[in-house]
């Protein structure tokens, strides 16, 4: 079970679907993760919110008093099946999204899937764990029909990389 809350009505009065988009990314982690097909008693909760309610979250927990574009909080083992809390900031993502040249809806669904992926125990710290990640990231957003977030088709640096302030 996926539960989104939508704190900052700002993702839905530029995203009216921007809950059906978090809960298709999310599934799509997480029926990639799963080997045989299943029915998965996962829960994850999921937080549309703005940058400071974000920015708060990130200086409680990670000492960063900065806002972010996705935070990632797993739960712990004992809270099975609850897999854990993804908080998204607004702001943040639709000012990346507009620098990158991307529908804020791709953006939105990489950073669920990311964010998931998080959860599932997947982190990027190590080169060669980010470049898993990332190949993970792109097979799920393909079967979304979303492009590779981490092109570079101009040439203009602009990468996608996920860059947690």
């Amino acid at each position: 079970m996926i539960e989104v809350e939508v704190e900052d009505e700002a993702w839905t009065q530029a995203l009216p679907d921007a809950e059906t988009l978090v809960r298709r990314a999310v599934e799509a982690a997480l029926a990639f993760e799963v080997e045989a097909p299943t029915v998965s008693d996962e829960t994850i909760a999921v937080l549309l919110a703005d940058d400071e309610a974000v920015r708060e979250l990130n200086a409680r927990f990670r000492d960063k008093d900065q806002p972010t574009n996705v935070l990632s909080f797993p739960a712990a083992e004992s809270a099975h099946p609850h897999l854990g809390d993804i908080a998204l900031a607004y702001g943040v993502c639709a000012r990346e999204a507009e620098a990158q040249g991307k529908p804020l809806s791709h953006h939105l669904s990489h950073l669920a899937v990311h964010g998931t992926l998080h959860l599932l125990g997947y982190d990027h710290q190590a080169d060669a764990e980010a470049e898993a990640m990332e190949a993970m990231e792109r097979a799920i957003l393909q079967t979304l029909d979303i492009s590779d977030p981490y092109a570079d088709p101009d040439g203009l640096g602009q990468d996608g990389m996920i860059r947690h302030g």
